[in-house]
């Protein structure tokens, strides 16, 4: 089956996709999801170490704070 005919398919149709079709569009879809699902990770992983650092930079401010008036 050529890409034309399967870029040609669409879910809405009337017609049951062959197996094929079905075949590659599953793939896609698990590739799509796999590469949404490490785009999330990594910004995931972004955010959450800025956090830390600005809780660190926080918390070391507090207790510079703390031992100047101390």
């Amino acid at each position: 089956m050529s890409l034309k005919e399967i870029n040609k398919y669409r879910l809405t149709s009337m017609e049951e996709p062959t197996d094929e079709m079905l075949a590659v569009i599953m793939r896609e879809a698990a590739e799509e999801a796999s590469r949404r699902g490490k785009e999330a990770k990594q910004r995931y992983s972004r955010e959450l170490n800025q956090a830390i650092q600005e809780s660190k930079l926080l918390w070391q401010t507090r207790i510079n704070t703390i031992r100047q008036n101390g």
